[in-house]
């Protein structure tokens, strides 16, 4: 087996940094190849560097091109890649542009196609990502689930059991392997005069949210309810897309809101730990903060990871003010009862064995 890892962006660099440290020690032959989809340090080398990951051997650069261009360039490089390395299978992450552009490579050149965090579903086409995690998972090979939730939705879809492992996240993985490290080497909190549990942490980048001048304004409104309410500053890390659209859309950014830069891995995890609340319209953060056991409140009408919800730990709520406000503070006020619906931390050993034993 000759093993390409495919990742482009933050939280797949994240996401995969288990599956890689598990391919180093089992003497797996691979090579990562990074889609350039993140290209800020702060979102993309940083991210390496926290990890203490070896950087990747190939980068596409396809970032910041718009959506067909992107995938056009990326199809077109991977092709070339992929021959010259003679792989003969790769694994994709999540449901992003990278992860559908390397499936539909991988599929085209008779490759072995492995999704990793298969069969999420959020149930909303206009979703970009919804998009690209359907198309994903009909075109894989190997399919390896988060939750018996996830593996529903595969079943249900017609998927081939035959496909499908129930594996857990690496998420919990790379949470579980860092959060003592973060806490040790991250002075974030003394660095922005913050206290544990005296703020609240929020990110939005979701084009669905930070595209639309009305949805982005309401956000705003809603944080700075928040902040009022709470009497507690808000931390936003701006991403690039939702910090150009500010500027785009004349929003003004209100007081209690302090918008700072991408943080590295390691400060943005310490950050997350040490949060009163979380407010987001990310997926992987609606399961850290499961993990960290941090109140999450949503601001999207739907999300692809219900376990969050059902079990109480994290709320939908749109991106109206006055319900940013009241799921806020519902989740403050409820006693939650956490519990582990992405796995006990060793899914990125899960995921190479059974790669090792299906595909040589």
């Amino acid at each position: 087996m000759k093993l390409a890892i495919v990742l482009g962006t933050r939280p797949e660099i994240i996401k995969m940094s288990p599956v890689i440290r598990a391919c180093e020690k089992h003497g797996v032959d691979f090579f990562v190849l990074h889609t350039g989809q993140h290209y800020d340090y702060a979102l993309d080398g940083k991210m390496f560097d926290d990890l203490e990951l070896a950087r990747p051997k190939y980068n596409l650069g396809v970032g910041g091109k718009p959506y067909a261009q992107q995938i056009g360039l990326t199809l077109r490089r991977m092709d070339s890649v992929f021959k010259a390395e003679g792989v003969t299978a790769i694994i994709v992450q999540g449901d992003t542009n990278s992860v559908l552009a390397g499936a539909l490579a991988g599929n085209k050149l008779g490759i072995t196609v492995v999704h990793h965090e298969a069969g999420l579903r959020s149930h909303d086409l206009s979703m970009p990502e919804e998009v690209n995690r359907i198309l994903t998972d009909h075109i894989s090979d190997v399919l390896f689930v988060p939750t018996k939730t996830a593996l529903q939705n595969l079943k249900l879809e017609g998927v081939s059991g035959k496909k499908i492992s129930l594996t857990g996240n690496t998420v919990v993985d790379a949470v579980m392997q860092n959060a003592k490290l973060a806490k040790k080497k991250s002075r974030i909190l003394s660095k922005l005069k913050l206290k544990p549990k005296k703020y609240v942490l929020v990110t939005s980048h979701r084009a669905e949210n930070v595209d639309s001048p009305v949805k982005l304004k309401g956000i705003l409104d809603g944080l700075d309810a928040v902040g009022k309410k709470l009497k507690l500053p808000v931390i936003f890390p701006i991403h690039p897309r939702t910090k150009n659209n500010l500027k785009k859309f004349s929003l003004k950014v209100p007081s209690s809101i302090k918008l700072i830069a991408p943080q590295g891995y390691l400060d943005f995890l310490q950050l997350e730990a040490s949060t009163k609340l979380i407010i987001t319209d990310s997926g992987g953060l609606q399961e850290e903060a499961s993990i960290l056991k941090v109140p999450c409140v949503t601001i999207r009408e739907n999300t692809e990871r219900p376990e969050t919800t059902k079990a109480g730990m994290n709320v939908l709520v749109g991106t109206d003010p006055k319900k940013i406000l009241k799921g806020a503070e519902l989740m403050l006020k409820k006693k939650i009862r956490w519990s582990k619906p992405f796995g006990d931390g060793r899914a990125g050993e899960t995921i190479v064995r059974l790669m090792v034993e299906k595909l040589t």
